[in-house]
């Protein structure tokens, strides 16, 4: 189905680019207030994709698409169903109160401008790759994320560390994001469709296709980069390099969650496979874990709530790998959580950092009366990450572990897990909203206060959203919910959450046992603390320590092969150039067998077969030859005997040219080796000479036999009627050879001439030093023989 008004979404989408390009503007002339009509633009975003939740709750989908490149069928086009609709609600509601939040984090800061224009960029890519229906538009828009989170990440790029974190996140994210373009390609194979929506209408074709493995890999290697799934989750703590708008913009909303996005979506066509259900239900445990258990050896603020993150992640990625639908279910139920209060609480941190000068949990204390309103943020944002009631966080928890528990196969294990992973969730959830402001007051770097409005404005309406939306449970599954959980499930599903569970069951048994087991660690935390790092520290190895030594092997080894490949030798990249042309010209015809023909003999003239055979012997001189020069004026030989049949077959504009060609090759290649030093003969041994000969045989045989198969196809005489029909009425020649070569490959002929006259300067260059040189020499020999002279007199 289509909107009543598609253009509005495209400029929707397009919107925080035209953002990006105001906001250096803005900043010049409002500075840090710029904040306030900048964040007009991602409310705008939120409240247009707001205007579809009815219909996409009422089961319609809409496609918006223009073209941009047909060609190559690649079109700007949308797909606007309910996991996009509530993705890019989140971009762009969060998003607004980041805008807000940037603006007063960075007051006075110099590049403020700039890092606004970055921030807008970051906004504007998450919103393309969350509704983009065209496959190639999706990867672009996805790539654009990780170019853009670099920008962000290392925005304080005189920092060694924030440059390494932002090289870091480019490469793992980047490197993943062509593995995701492969797997596109051999989906659009497979299923014969570039847009998203046509795929999701495919049923099984995918599922039952001889291409599932490695698409299936190929998505995963993009998903869990772009998500930090085990073992790739070292790059998103780093990331906290960035200031802490940027943290809490990318955990909470946007690209660490483009792996999960992903997944969810291509969910209907590739979930539910046995391979599925394994893989991603183990990594995603194991991300969990070490997510959480990495979180509580911290004590920086936003580094604890960075591993969390981590955490979460893998447990999104567990739960939809289940293809369970009640832990589908409870998966976007906590996407939606998560990124309520994750958001609020990375811009508490934030504050506490800006208003008290420190982030160390350790160091903080009983702030609670200094900065009232961040204390009620964090409280209520700290207790829907606990998943205590009534929060949404609560019963997101609920509803994953009605999915967990009621598994088939594996429900005890994934249970423990979630388990596990939730009460160390409630251990960092208190170490972040109740350590800091409780106890007794602390000595801080800065005199600690209330930061302005636009540092608590977003960590207070998130937060406060976390609860409307349990207040108003049934609302929420109907609105963002179900729709979302329709889309991941493939058919029309409906959701009714509650706040109250009418009964004790599992889940709310497992919900008490996770909040006991919270309880009893945060209040051993500092023990915990100690016994984990003495742990890591006794393992002693780490990927992110794996990342230092890939890129140093990596470094190692193209430094070898650069010393290998550009030695300073001509004739090593001459020989390593034409190895390359035989073996690409030889290679496709050896694995496919699809050799040409063999021609018949044609029937020579006299005068034919004695130009044949002056180019053979030609040949053989060349072969024989002692010194180069006579290899070189012997190799004239050949070009002559072409440009002779060129004029005997009736090609005589192109056998004038192949002579001049060919005199003017032989005399400047004569003229420069008269002019240099070089030995007479090639002193090459035998083994170098016969690796040479096997590369110059297969380039030769390479270009007969490709020459051969072009030639026993069918003539396609449409480009030479057109020349030969618009020759005189356009180009006002006569001659076709010469309008091809003046006007229709103009621009090629001028680059050949441009190659003739360099070629030409270099040689003219060449000449004049050896001129020089020898000029020279009859002075340093007098120099040299008056020295031995005057030495031999005072020996005398």
């Amino acid at each position: 189905m289509t909107p009543a008004a598609p253009d509005m979404t495209i400029l929707a989408v397009l919107a925080p680019f035209a953002a990006a390009a105001i906001a250096p503007f803005a900043v010049r002339i409002l500075k840090h207030n710029a904040a306030w009509p900048l964040a007009i633009v991602p409310f705008l975003i939120f409240v247009h994709f707001a205007g579809y939740l009815a219909g996409v709750s009422a089961g319609e989908t809409y496609t918006i698409a223009r073209d941009w490149v047909p060609q190559y069928n690649v079109s700007l086009s949308f797909f606007i169903d309910g996991l996009s609709t509530l993705f890019a609600l989140l971009i762009s509601g969060i998003g607004t109160f980041i805008i807000l939040y940037a603006g007063g984090y960075l007051k006075g800061h110099p590049q403020q401008g700039r890092f606004f224009s970055f921030l807008f960029l970051f906004m504007g890519a998450m919103l393309g790759l969350v509704t983009a229906d065209n496959l190639i538009t999706l990867f672009i828009f996805w790539e654009l994320t990780s170019i853009t989170s670099f920008l962000l990440i290392g925005f304080d790029h005189l920092r060694a560390a924030s440059r390494r974190a932002a090289l870091q996140a480019l490469l793992v994210t980047g490197g993943g994001g062509l593995a995701l373009l492969a797997g596109f390609l051999l989906i659009i194979h497979a299923t014969g469709q570039t847009e998203m929506s046509a795929v999701l209408t495919s049923g099984d074709t995918l599922r039952n296709s001889a291409l599932y493995l490695p698409i299936f890999l190929l998505v995963l290697g993009g998903a869990f980069t772009k998500s930090a799934q085990f073992p790739f989750h070292f790059w998103l703590p780093n990331a906290m390099e960035a200031p802490t708008p940027v943290s809490a913009f990318l955990h909470s909303a946007t690209m660490v969650k483009a792996g999960v996005y992903l997944l969810m979506r291509v969910h209907p066509v590739l979930g539910g496979t046995e391979l599925w259900t394994t893989v991603l239900p183990v990594f995603g445990g194991i991300t969990l874990l070490v997510g959480t258990i990495l979180a509580v050896r911290q004590t920086d603020l936003k580094l604890m709530l960075a591993y969390t993150t981590v955490a979460s992640l893998g447990l999104l990625v567990m739960l939809t790998g289940t293809s369970s639908d009640r832990a589908l279910e409870g998966a976007v139920l906590y996407l939606f959580a998560h990124s309520l209060f994750k958001g609020a609480l990375f811009m508490v941190a934030g504050t506490i950092d800006h208003e008290a000068g420190t982030r160390d949990v350790t160091k903080l204390g009983g702030l609670r009366k200094a900065m009232p309103i961040t204390f009620a943020a964090a409280a209520l944002a700290g207790l829907s990450m606990a998943g205590l009631p009534p929060f949404i966080g609560f019963i997101a928890k609920e509803v994953l572990y009605y999915g967990t528990w009621g598994l088939p196969q594996g429900a005890l294990a994934l249970t423990i897990v979630a388990v596990i992973g939730n009460a160390l969730m409630l251990v960092i959830a208190a170490g972040v909203a109740v350590k800091p402001f409780f106890g007794p007051e602390t000595h801080t770097p800065k005199h600690a206060h209330e930061g302005p409005v636009l540092l608590w404005a977003g960590p207070v309406v998130l937060s406060l959203a976390g609860l409307a939306a349990a207040l108003m449970a049934n609302t929420t599954g109907a609105l963002f919910i179900g729709p979302m959980l329709s889309s991941l499930k493939g058919v029309q599903t409906t959701v009714e959450l509650v706040l109250i569970p009418p009964y004790i069951s599992a889940p709310l048994i497992l919900s008490i046992i996770t909040v006991a087991l919270g309880v009893v660690l945060f209040l051993q935390l500092d023990r915990l603390r100690g016994l984990i790092a003495t742990i890591l520290a006794t393992i002693g190895w780490g990927p992110d320590r794996g990342f230092d030594q890939v890129v140093a092997a990596i470094v190692r080894v193209s430094a070898a092969l650069t010393r290998v490949l550009q030695g300073g030798k001509m004739q090593t990249y001459m020989m390593l150039t034409f190895a390359m042309t035989g073996a690409a010209l030889l290679l496709p015809q050896v694995l496919t067998g699809s050799f040409p023909a063999v021609p018949a003999w044609p029937e020579f003239r006299f005068y034919e077969w004695a130009v044949i055979l002056i180019a053979v012997m030609g040949l053989v001189a060349v072969l024989l030859a002692k010194t180069r020069l006579t290899a070189i004026i012997s190799l004239g030989i050949q070009g002559f005997a072409v440009a002779t049949l060129f004029m005997l077959f009736g090609a005589p504009d192109l056998s004038f040219t192949q002579f001049m060609i060919e005199t003017l090759s032989v005399v400047v290649l004569a003229l420069v080796m008269t002019r240099l030093n070089l030995s007479p003969r090639d002193h090459r041994p035998l083994g170098s000479k016969i690796v040479t000969g096997v590369i110059a045989a297969s380039v030769g045989a390479g270009f007969a036999l490709t020459l051969m198969a072009i030639t026993q196809q069918p003539f396609d005489a449409r480009l030479s009627e057109f020349f030969a029909e618009f020759s005189r009425p356009i180009a006002h020649g006569r001659n076709i050879v010469n309008v091809i070569i003046v006007d229709y490959r103009g621009f090629d002929t001028l680059g050949e001439i441009a190659v003739v006259v360099l070629t030409g300067l270099a040689v003219l260059g060449l000449i004049r030093v050896k001129t020089k040189s020898d000029k020279a020499e009859p002075a340093q020999t007098t120099t040299r023989a008056a020295k031995a002279a005057q030495k031999t007199v005072e020996a005398r």
